[in-house]
């Protein structure tokens, strides 16, 4: 029994000395002041470290993770214009941005955003905008700038300015040097993923999603329904990031409930490489699907230059589509309709390409006008026109377009529909965003939601195809 004692005693202390020293020597072990997410961090670097040994060597990060972390619990981001939503957002749209000798698109990009996007669309979405360049003439004459110019946006609370201090930014000193480039160019994007970092904090409990964009681009009509197309398809598919654009960190969309974990993520490591470098670095921690990149881009950068450097700068986006896409499709297709179809008129005339219109005396809602396709295609954009061309009467003012992809057992209907857009004053005129995968459109369905006062005129229903 004794010798059965002084063994358990022997193999106990063999055990627990290494833990005690391992502990003692690597005090970051300890879960006393980090949070679940916190340790999971430290966890998901180490096993990046470990993997990739001769990759990168954080030990002192890890030393400084406590200071930082708690540095980011007691930032307190200042309101300049505007009070956050008093319910939640289905989107924030995050700009951070910072003057540039070459000049700044701030504001360009602030119309853009609301431009495109309808009255009914803006009530689903805040921008949010962190000016964040300490230098307080350049702030006190851009908050004058936005005051004045988006009044009604900051009255609806669609419009929120905030401002980090300088006192809560990390150090910007000896910084590392990547490659050949300059201490003030590393300073620049290093500082720049701070500014991310404040913008996303305050953004976390605004919405249901986030999306960031640069402080220099020009937004497609209509994003904003295209994005919650895009959202509704993948709600139950897995996706740490959706992107909108192909450019840096604009049209990046995220979950604002990952946002925490990024925000984390880009403080731990803001030294080691841009934010753009990063986000590649922060699917691979997470072991996340790559980002589900969708065409055709709904942002593109304005202007020829470079805002660090002032160097002539043509980067634009490919993959987003011309203003001008040509003349329409309309490959071969069947029509059905619950709609009550005139005695003199032809239900075909609203997809044929010449000037002929169909005309229903009555609509209630819920009934539709469906387009099947004889042979599912790649539509990349689709306009419905409704009234009459010449007294603008007869109307759809309150119905919807939707794209079906999956005809499964049916000839004349689809079995999976998603939201295109509404119609705005009896139209619509959208690019149909669409993944890898490129999935083809069989079912083009345009909803009646309310019941119009008179009859309705559908001129066009139009669509092109790759």
């Amino acid at each position: 029994m004794k010798d059965f004692l002084w063994l358990f005693i022997v193999i106990a202390t063999v055990m627990v000395f290494p833990i005690c020293f391992f502990i003692r020597e690597n005090p970051f072990d300890t879960t006393s002041f980090l949070s679940l997410e916190e340790n999971k961090m430290v966890a998901w670097q180490r096993a990046w470290t470990q993997i990739n040994p001769g990759r990168t060597n954080h030990l002192e990060t890890f030393k400084n993770m406590q200071k930082k972390l708690e540095l980011l619990k007691n930032i307190n981001a200042q309101i300049l214009i505007g009070a956050p939503p008093s319910k939640k957002k289905l989107l924030t749209i995050g700009i951070s941005s910072v003057q540039h000798s070459s000049g700044s698109y701030l504001l360009d990009t602030l119309q853009s955003l609301f431009i495109a996007s309808s009255s009914s669309e803006r009530k689903h979405f805040i921008v949010l905008v962190h000016l964040a360049d300490p230098d307080p003439k350049w702030l006190g004459q851009m908050i004058s700038n936005i005051s004045t110019l988006f009044k009604p946006y900051i009255q609806a609370r669609q419009l929120v300015v905030i401002n980090t201090p300088l006192k809560n930014y990390l150090l910007l000193k000896d910084l590392k040097k990547n490659f050949h480039d300059t201490p003030a160019y590393v300073a620049f994007h290093f500082k720049q993923n701070m500014d991310y970092a404040f913008l996303m904090n305050f953004a976390t409990n605004l919405s249901d999603y986030f999306l960031m964009i640069e402080d220099d681009v020009t937004c497609a009509p209509g994003f904003v329904t295209q994005i919650a197309t895009a959202v509704s398809a993948w709600r139950n598919k897995p996706w740490l990031t959706l992107n909108f654009s192909q450019l840096g960190f604009t049209g990046k969309l995220f979950r604002t409930r990952h946002l925490p974990c990024l925000v984390h993520f880009l403080f731990l490591f803001y030294q080691k490489t841009p934010c753009d470098y990063l986000l590649t670095h922060f699917h691979d921690l997470l072991m996340e699907p790559a980002p589900i990149q969708f065409f055709p881009s709904l942002f593109q950068h304005m202007g020829n230059y470079s805002f660090f450097d002032s160097k002539f700068n043509s980067l634009k986006d490919k993959e987003i589509e011309e203003n001008d896409p040509g003349s329409p499709s309309n490959p071969a297709a069947s029509i059905y309709t619950s709609l009550k179809v005139a005695n003199d008129s032809v239900l075909m005339n609203a997809y044929s390409l010449d000037k002929n219109f169909f005309y229903t005396k009555s609509a209630e809602a819920g009934s539709h006008l469906t387009v099947v396709l004889d042979v599912p295609a790649k539509v990349f954009q689709v306009q419905v026109l409704t009234g009459s061309h010449l007294k603008g009467k007869n109307q759809l003012e309150e119905g919807q377009v939707e794209l079906g992809y999956d005809a499964t057992n049916r000839v004349n209907d689809c079995d999976d529909y998603i939201l295109l857009g509404l119609l705005e004053n009896g139209t619509l005129n959208k690019q149909v965003l669409s993944d890898e995968s490129g999935k083809k459109v069989k079912c083009v369905r345009l909803l009646v939601t309310a019941t119009p006062p008179s009859g309705i005129i559908v001129r066009h229903i139009n669509l092109w195809i790759k």
